[in-house]
């Protein structure tokens, strides 16, 4: 736990540091305020009808008031005015620390190079992916090359040449399926990308949105970080879909408020709840589950099978083989986590790590079970032709054919299937699976239990790294939850989701201090006629049928 200095008040400053001041501000004060009005400050120094600086101090100024202007301009631009220059770099989000890395670049004023962005819009309301994009277009103006990995359609729509990998995930991509312009892309039949593109596959509106089960969880008086006293009503057994520009005081509201107050009542956590009156209506869930982008193990002995509980009656099953009988073996023996089955040299971890003294450790297949994890004992067990390692290096679609007469076995291979991960191995170590295929194990795993009903599920921008397929097959778990009769509360930008929810909870109407109220409630067609309502507008086109971009 952290505490501010007692000395200085977190300040980090001397006290003969902070006693200079211009116009009646210490540096303290000036990387507190947000970027925009730290740009506001800079011009007022030497313009205006009543320039702070004297016209001997503007003179001395001018360069340095030139570079200040410049690098916060370059900061507004990509949205981040909302920032303070004093925030730490260990508290922005992925996508704040890597356009501040853009704005950076910008800055540099450097041609001929190339910049490689991964989902540079991760966490980008749709309003700041245009401007993302305009900055974008601006280094490249000024004669460098951008390659960025992307699903989000508007920056697809602004590229000069794309390049479509597929046709699917896992084994069944890898493929250059489709190069060159939108309109190349679009014309290729076999594309899964340009069917999206082209119309010719969307993503379809609910025909009618739930009316919910009539009770809610009411949040009154939220007013951390940004938020501003706000009472918010969450309808429960709905869909229901929080939306805002970024830095508007979503997570804050969700994570900060909603989830800590809820795992505080119902599981007596100890975090910190972010400061508000009260939340009404806990009484009517019995559960909460957030199910965040975090590994689903920190090391390679946790994969897919173990993590949603399938490899348990796979190793019954192996200990059921009559051979398995005649010697004896009970189902521990097929675990590669403790002593019997395991190959002894490598642990049952499959491979050894060397250490290398001055250069990183190296990771090399183990000799003696050539990373298979067991020893040739377990190995010669085998069912239906197949043994243990066999079966952890089958796909999930291969797996849900192989085990397709156990109920028990096969439950759970289907939602695994039915959350878009047919194409990941059973025994795929944790730390190779993407913070969105994670997700998705999770979400299986939830699926496969027996609901009560009266859960809420909370996901923070769950189509991070989601094609528009892996979208489609999100929104379609997602809808099964809330048909159970749970409730279930995302953060998200992504249009097909907004257009999907039940309920929208739109915060704005802008970021930082110029966000944290509550802009407009309601159905999306109810949110879509809301005027000062950025994400209405979006909403409005979408739709209407429109493409974003």
């Amino acid at each position: 736990m952290t505490k501010p200095c007692l000395e200085c008040g977190g300040k980090r400053l001397k006290p003969e540091a902070l006693a200079v001041s211009i116009g009646g501000k210490n540096i303290y004060e000036i990387s507190g305020l947000p970027v925009a009005k730290t740009l506001a400050w800079a011009k007022s120094l030497n313009s205006g009808e009543k320039p702070v600086l004297s016209e001997r101090e503007q003179i001395i100024a001018r360069q340095i008031i030139k570079e200040i202007l410049s690098r916060l301009g370059f900061l507004c631009d990509i949205g981040l005015d909302y920032l303070a220059l004093e925030r730490p770099s260990m508290t922005l989000s992925g996508g704040e620390a890597q356009r501040i890395r853009l704005a950076t670049q910008i800055g540099s004023g450097l041609m001929g190079v190339l910049y490689i962005c991964d989902e540079p819009t991760v966490g980008l309301h749709l309003a700041d992916s245009h401007r993302l994009i305009e900055t974008l277009k601006r280094l490249r103006d000024i004669g460098n090359t951008i390659l960025v990995v992307e699903h989000d359609e508007s920056v697809m729509r602004t590229a000069d040449f794309i390049i479509d990998m597929g046709p699917r995930a896992g084994e069944h991509g890898g493929n250059v399926i489709a190069t060159g312009t939108m309109q190349d892309i679009m014309d290729c039949k076999e594309s899964l990308t340009g069917q999206y593109l082209s119309g010719a596959k969307s993503i379809p509106m609910p025909g009618k949105r739930r009316k919910g089960n009539g009770t809610a969880l009411t949040i009154k008086g939220a007013r951390q970080n940004n938020l501003k006293d706000i009472d918010v009503k969450i309808p429960l057994g709905k869909f229901v879909c929080i939306t805002g520009v970024s830095g508007s005081g979503k997570s804050t509201l969700v994570d900060d408020v909603l989830s800590r107050k809820l795992a505080q009542v119902l599981y007596n956590a100890k975090e910190l709840v972010g400061e508000c009156d009260t939340i009404l209506g806990i009484e009517n869930i019995d559960k909460v589950i957030n199910v965040d982008q975090s590994p689903i193990g920190r090391t390679p002995r946790s994969n897919p099978a173990t993590y949603t509980a399938t490899f348990g009656p796979i190793r019954e099953l192996f200990a059921s083989v009559p051979d398995a009988k005649i010697r004896g073996y009970e189902a521990g023996r097929f675990s590669f986590n403790v002593k019997g089955g395991r190959c002894e040299a490598c642990r049952g971890e499959g491979y050894i790590e060397i250490e290398m003294q001055f250069l990183p450790d190296v990771t090399v297949p183990c000799e003696v079970c050539k990373g298979k994890r067991y020893n040739r004992e377990a190995l010669e067990i085998k069912f239906k032709d197949k043994n243990i390692a066999e079966v952890l290096d089958m796909t999930v679609e291969e797996a849900l054919e192989f085990f397709k007469n156990f109920p028990a076995i096969k439950r759970k291979l289907e939602t695994l299937n039915d959350v878009g991960l047919g194409y990941i191995r059973m025994g795929q170590p944790a730390p190779t699976l993407s913070g969105g295929e994670a997700q998705r194990v999770k979400l299986a795993t939830e699926l496969a239990k027996r609901s009560t009903g009266k859960t809420l599920y909370i996901l923070d921008e769950p189509t991070t790294g989601l094609s528009f397929d892996d979208v489609a097959a999100l929104l379609r778990v997602m809808q099964r939850l809330v048909d159970a009769g749970n409730t279930v509360v995302v953060i998200e930008h992504n249009p097909d989701v907004m257009k999907n929810a039940d309920y929208i909870i739109d915060l704005g109407p802008g970021a930082g201090d110029a966000g944290g109220y509550v802009v407009a409630k309601g159905t999306p067609e109810e949110v879509a006629e809301v005027p000062e309502s950025i994400t209405g507008r979006y909403l409005k086109d979408l739709l209407a049928g429109k493409h974003i971009g």
